[in-house]
């Protein structure tokens, strides 16, 4: 009977899909008619919530693949300890492994599992945070001694319609008062 209901609610939701999507493009202002779809821009938010943005993104994306890990590795222990990684006895062993009759996890070994995923995850996060912090901090020491008058010329990720070899991470190309590239930016490896 809850097999029926559940299906029926479900056919019910997608026969309704196309009439909820002309509802919503109806219902569209003319400002938002100029601006591209789909398209999210964060200038306007502070440095820190970018960077709160960014920890959100890498610790959530980063968590189905370190629980992988993390629970391939548990399995792992947990056949070593069990009988020395035999196999001849596979209830034991990791997912690819396993037999019909496999010993499942109790639920500390579980929780101890997730939780480590997570911790794992958030190390990934802190460490990209760090790298990324100390790039930003080497790059304003950077602009900051420069001497004043001096123009940045910031190169993207495509020069010329082309992506640029390095992959858009060049730096940045000084140029004084005079119009004459600053040697400091070539010492600094701007120019190869």
């Amino acid at each position: 009977m809850m097999k029926k209901i559940f299906i029926a609610s479900v056919l019910f939701f997608l026969f309704l899909t196309p009439q909820f999507e002309a509802l919503a493009q109806s219902q569209s202002t003319p400002a938002q008619d100029t601006q591209l779809p789909n398209v999210f821009d964060m200038t306007d938010f502070p440095q820190w919530a970018r960077d709160m943005r960014r920890f959100d993104i890498i610790a959530f994306g980063s968590f189905p693949f370190s629980m992988f890990f993390v629970t391939f590795i548990t399995d792992m222990v947990r056949w070593q300890n069990a009988n020395g990684m035999n196999f001849n006895d596979m209830r034991y062993a990791p997912w690819p492994l396993k037999s019909a009759g496999a010993v499942e996890m109790t639920a500390e070994e579980y929780k101890r599992t997730i939780l480590l995923a997570a911790g794992f995850s958030v190390v990934l996060a802190l460490t990209d945070f760090v790298i990324v912090k100390i790039r930003q901090n080497n790059a304003r020491r950077r602009v900051e001694s420069r001497p004043s008058g001096s123009f940045s010329i910031e190169r993207g990720p495509y020069e010329n319609g082309v992506q640029a070899e390095d992959g858009g991470d060049s730096d940045s190309v000084n140029i004084d008062d005079n119009g004459e590239v600053d040697e400091s930016a070539a010492a600094d490896g701007a120019f190869e």
